[in-house]
């Protein structure tokens, strides 16, 4: 295996973790209020949700693809 695969899972398991952090954090007090009254979340929520999403999909496409040789 490839290490821009390894790296790839790895990515995509950070990801993984950082979306579902930020899905939690969503849940807060803090954060439902914030909603309520403003309309969005707080920037740390946001950042989380939105980071570990893009890191996902780029481990993913980088597990998936990853290197191709040209011979």
């Amino acid at each position: 295996m490839s290490p821009l695969r390894i790296l790839g899972i790895v990515l995509l398991i950070l990801g993984i973790v950082l979306l579902v952090a930020g899905l939690n954090a969503s849940h807060s007090v803090a954060d439902q209020t914030k909603d309520f009254f403003v309309g969005r979340y707080t920037d740390q929520t946001a950042t989380y949700i939105f980071g570990g999403l893009a890191m996902a999909i780029v481990g993913l496409l980088m597990t998936l693809f990853g290197v191709r040789k040209l011979d």
